[in-house]
């Protein structure tokens, strides 16, 4: 009978070794972004604890070859799982703090405080399987046979691991909730081997599952939070103002004015994309027939068209559909024209048979543009469906003093357009970048855009946009490929650039 509670031991606790990686990966995300610096960190450490965990364990066993023991151990591991999501947002608020603060000490410290967090647990689930396999070795001659069925065991609930938190139990239940139902689920496996007074513990793991959960971030003015399959959302609001927030919470993806819905113009980056079509030579209203929005969010770009343009067909591109769902909820995400598309943006543009004059890219997981969405190749397919007097605009970053980010945008886009323009959003770290399929002037965007009286919309937004529209040039530099777009690491040194700013 205990062989069998063994090789379940071994399945649960393979289980859970892959479940508190991608629970790592969602706890980092919500405060760090993701990013392949951010996994390649993660997933290095794993490594490393798990190494750790197999050296030791054959260590120990052969020494201390006893059941009780391993059942001990993957109880301690239990224990300090459960702890996580106690502990874990008063660490990870330090990298709120250190970007408030501009330290990056600060920064690399909370992000190294919430990898040493699962430090204990990973170890100590990496002791399992070598341990196990001394405990069901009675002859060198089946060794091999042991060991290899062991660590089958072991893969197989690592497989599972990997599924059930990320389609199942995190959307449903939240990371920490998570955390927290695989660490009972250790700790009952642990029950058989463990001495009696070690077992009422038990009741501490089941009282924190039932231990009422607040959001995962202590944010002002929060409406609502969910964790969704790719992002962790929360809605604030506050003046008459509604704002969509993702994962780490440092920018604003869409707004919405509740006391004033007929509102077009919000100051901000979004306004920018109003302006593109007036690129074209006498471009009227009524020539804009079509709009796709890659990264469509709550909706406020959509919105905006609506309301300047009239109800023109909207294509809408959002990969996350629980952000559709709170778009449409809390952001009056509800235009009769707009047609929403729940995936990714680069198999939207492959397979639709529309034509579009205006191609909005507003697609940023914080403060990452995802690859896919930046290359020569991605926009010579938004270029294969733009009308003849089509314009693409791209909304992206910069810090004070470092606009290599923008720079390799207007490399890649000058590959595939004849004219790119920038737009330095003034007081932020936005940068619009539109390209038109035409040869055209800055001379007659800005005429076209000064033909509206100040009072209109179209005059506010001259207003905001004419100042800051400049030409731009290709200087030899990186262009974004599918082989080789290495949009992560320019945006990582532009943060750590950032932060070391005196």
């Amino acid at each position: 009978m205990k062989k069998y509670f063994l090789i379940l031991l071994v399945y649960i606790s393979g289980m859970t070794s892959l479940a508190l990686e991608m629970c790592a990966s969602r706890l980092l995300g919500a405060y760090f972004g993701t990013s392949l610096f951010i996994w390649g960190n993660l997933i290095g450490l794993i490594l490393l604890y798990l190494t750790v965990g197999y050296f030791l364990g054959g260590w120990i066993a052969d020494r201390y070859p006893s059941p009780r023991l391993l059942c001990t151990l993957t109880a301690v591991a239990a224990l300090t799982i459960a702890l996580i999501p106690f502990i874990c947002q008063s660490i990870l608020s330090l990298s709120i703090t250190a970007i408030a603060q501009v330290s990056v000490s600060t920064f690399f410290s909370s992000l190294l405080g919430t990898l040493l967090l699962f430090a204990i647990p990973v170890t100590l689930l990496g002791l399992v399987s070598p341990f196990a396999i001394r405990l069901t070795t009675k002859s060198i001659g089946v060794s091999g046979h042991i060991s290899g069925s062991l660590y089958a065991i072991s893969t197989v609930g690592s497989i599972l691991g990997s599924f059930l938190p990320v389609f199942i139990l995190i959307p449903q239940f939240g990371v920490r909730r998570t955390l927290l139902i695989f660490s009972a689920l250790l700790f009952a496996a642990s029950l058989w081997g463990l001495q009696p007074r070690w077992r009422p513990s038990f009741v501490i793991v089941l009282v924190a599952l039932m231990f009422p959960l607040g959001p995962l971030k202590e944010i002002p003015n929060l409406t609502y939070h969910q964790e969704s399959l790719y992002n962790y959302i929360q809605v604030t609001q506050y003046d008459g103002e509604r704002d969509l927030v993702l994962n780490e919470g440092q920018a604003i993806h869409s707004v919405y004015y509740y006391t004033d819905p007929s509102r077009v113009l919000t100051g901000r980056y979004w306004d920018y994309f109003l302006a593109a079509p007036y690129f074209n030579r006498g471009f009227k209203p009524q020539q804009l027939h079509r709009v796709a929005i890659i990264g469509l969010a709550g909706g406020t770009i959509a919105h905006q068209f609506t309301k300047l343009y009239g109800p023109i067909p909207i294509d809408g591109v959002e990969i996350d559909p629980a952000i559709v769902d709170v778009g449409r909820k809390y952001f009056n995400m509800t235009e009769s024209n707009l047609h929403v598309y729940t995936q990714d943006g680069r198999p939207f543009l492959a397979t639709t048979q529309e034509n579009y004059d205006v191609v909005a890219i507003d697609a940023f997981q914080q403060p990452y543009i995802p690859f896919q969405l930046t290359t020569r190749e991605f926009f010579t397919e938004i270029r294969s469906h733009l009308s003849s007097t089509g314009v693409v605009a791209l909304n992206t970053g910069h810090t004070t003093h470092d606009y290599r980010l923008v720079q390799a945008f207007v490399n890649t886009m000058s590959a595939v357009f004849p004219s790119v323009y920038v737009f330095n959003v003034p007081n932020t770290f936005n940068t619009e970048i539109m390209a038109t399929m035409q040869p055209t002037s800055l001379e007659t965007f800005q005429q076209n855009m000064r033909q509206f009286a100040a009072t209109t919309v179209m005059g506010q937004l001259a207003s905001e946009v004419i100042p800051v529209a400049v030409r731009a040039r290709p200087d030899g530099g990186i262009v974004f490929t599918d082989d080789q777009a290495p949009i992560e690491q320019i945006t990582d040194q532009l943060l750590l650039n950032y932060l070391q700013q005196p």
